[in-house]
């Protein structure tokens, strides 16, 4: 599943306190108190181009959380020379024609293009950009699904105790997976039908107060003056004003409902359903890692919108620099994305993001992005093996915490693709797990949709509202510890491009040692009851820092 969240109706206002400095060598550039007292607090909105780059600003000089990527670009890079990195990236499809991208492709020299032939002899023909390997599947099942609709026949209506010792994990999953079934089906119904009831109110009142102002576009203020309201036209005001409180207009609010009620219907008819086939045109026993040749070379998928996930995700990280189009990635010409499309509206098979990860280690990928999870697994095993298989290569993998606002922590909340071993070891110390900075600091300063934990979230990047390029050449704000994790990914590789002598491990430890932290507490969940200091939500207890990471990494080539 794309790790996505739904921008929620509500929001929380607390008061912000000061940043101060991590330990870092004295090379490292610090934000140490007095610094933010000569420098007030932001407290002030952000411009819109402010709004558009927030992520690559700098705390120190713009009282921003961003990771002074334009600050390294300023002040670090100019008279250096990178080398070529490859950054895979593992999602739902890439508009790889996109404007912005476009010249940042990855494209596989050993095949010859459109010869109908494999050229380099490794399963998958004309795989010239990377490999689909969905077809042209778009929607599937969530895994407790799949998990109900394989063994269901098998153990509906037995206990543990007609269950043979061989089979009882599967058992205890599939009960586990029924009770989450019914959990959130029902959540979706009443989701669903809460959307639905709110957009018929707003279409309702949205046309009286159009008619009556003669504008689409109007302000809370315009609605309080108009004059001898009946009764009707009193409650219109009365909700629209509520409205406006979540958005900057009613089309704009009517657009984000919209997308809600398209959002849970999809849920109920494809995500929960437990009958259909979604799998089937592949041809391919998604439980069988030895059957490896399906899918198709049309990295991009066969619909547009399936791809705004992974555009996004591919524009943050290398989006080309300066080139007078949208927004800016991370990684500059050096960096080049290879496309693997793995990831459905649904979540995704283990077995698929297996083999897509040893695609990117064969095809020389030096860094592997992946913004998506998932709480059940069948073949965990599959992508574990996987990931050992990169570190064993030196591919780092930069993944996304999850946007459930948990603890990870928490055995209870283990998120797949993972590296743990328990809550202390890991399998692999090529496994950087990110969450999600809001766009301010204080106690607001963790996205309220965030997953965190001290033990299994190794930092944290900026993941709220970030600006990056969609399909056919448009580029829109997304959030998500989905976005956190290629602006991490695009600092790891710009790493690599730069000091190629670092090993993956050597990579992710930079990027852990050399961020800025809070002693503040923040607000967890967006749950303003619950709140724990910055500096115990991960590992390193820090916030990704590209201008701290280079200034490291020239004392460690």
């Amino acid at each position: 599943m794309k790790i996505k969240n739904l921008k929620p109706i509500l929001f929380a206002a607390v008061a912000s306190t000061f940043l101060v400095a991590c330990d870092t060598p004295s090379a490292l550039v610090t934000v140490p108190v007095e610094n933010v007292d000569d420098n007030p607090l932001k407290i002030s909105s952000l411009t819109e181009e402010q709004e558009k780059t927030w992520s690559h600003l700098d705390l120190k000089m713009d009282t921003i959380p961003g990771m002074s990527v334009d600050r390294t670009y300023k002040e670090i890079l100019p008279g250096k020379s990178g080398q070529q990195v490859i950054v895979a990236v593992i999602d739902s499809g890439v508009d790889i024609t996109h404007e912005d991208l476009k010249n940042k492709i990855w494209t596989n020299p050993k095949e010859i293009p459109g010869n109908n032939k494999d050229d380099d002899s490794n399963g998958y023909v004309d795989d010239m950009h990377g490999w689909n390997f969905l077809g042209d599947v778009t929607s599937e099942q969530l895994e407790f699904v799949r998990i109900i609709k394989r063994y269901d026949a098998q153990f509906s209506g037995k206990t543990l105790a007609n269950i043979p010792a061989n089979q009882k994990d599967a058992f205890l999953q599939y009960q586990k997976a029924k009770g989450e079934y019914d959990t959130k089906v029902g959540e979706a119904q009443a989701n669903k039908a809460r959307y639905e009831q709110i957009l018929s109110q707003l279409k309702t009142s949205h046309a009286a107060v159009k008619a009556k102002l003669g504008k689409e576009d109007y302000t809370a203020a315009e609605l309080k003056a108009i004059t001898n309201p009946s009764p009707e036209m009193q409650n219109h005001i009365g909700f629209l004003t509520q409205m406006l409180g979540y958005a900057d207009s009613i089309p704009e609010f009517m657009k984000n409902i919209e997308e809600g009620v398209e959002y849970f219907t999809n849920q109920l008819e494809a995500n929960y359903n437990k009958t259909a086939d979604f799998r089937k045109q592949l041809g391919d026993d998604p439980y069988d890692l030895t059957d490896k040749v399906y899918g198709n070379n049309n990295v991009y998928g066969p619909e547009p919108d399936g791809a705004k996930h992974g555009t996004h995700v591919a524009g943050i990280i290398a989006a080309q620099r300066n080139n007078g189009k949208g927004m800016n990635g991370v990684a500059n010409d050096n960096i080049k994305i290879m496309v693997l499309r793995a990831v459905p509206d649904g979540d995704e098979y283990d077995k698929d993001i297996a083999l897509a990860i040893r695609y990117a280690v064969d095809n020389g990928a030096k860094v592997i992005n992946t913004s998506f999870g998932k709480y059940y697994a069948q073949n965990p095993e599959w992508v574990y093996d996987a990931i050992k298989y990169a570190a064993k290569n030196d591919v780092l993998i930069v993944n996304a915490a999850g946007n459930e606002g948990l603890s990870l922590d928490d055995p209870a909340n283990r998120v797949y693709p993972n590296d743990q071993l328990d809550n202390v070891s890991e399998m692999a110390d090529t496994f950087l797990t990110v969450g999600a900075l809001n766009l301010k600091y204080g106690g607001e300063l963790v996205a309220g949709f965030s997953n965190y934990g001290k033990s299994n979230v190794d930092v944290f990047a900026p993941g709220v509202k970030i600006y990056a390029t969609t399909p056919e050449n448009t580029y829109d704000f997304l959030q998500g510890t989905s976005m956190a994790s290629p602006n991490t990914a695009g600092v790891a590789a710009m790493l690599r491009s730069y000091y190629p002598k670092l090993s993956a491990s050597q990579v992710k430890n930079i990027i852990m040692k050399s961020g800025l932290t809070t002693n503040t507490s923040v607000i967890l969940g967006g749950d303003t009851e619950k709140q724990a200091r910055f500096s115990e939500l991960s590992k390193s207890g820090e916030m990704v820092n590209m201008y701290n990471a280079f200034r490291l990494a020239e004392l460690q080539k």
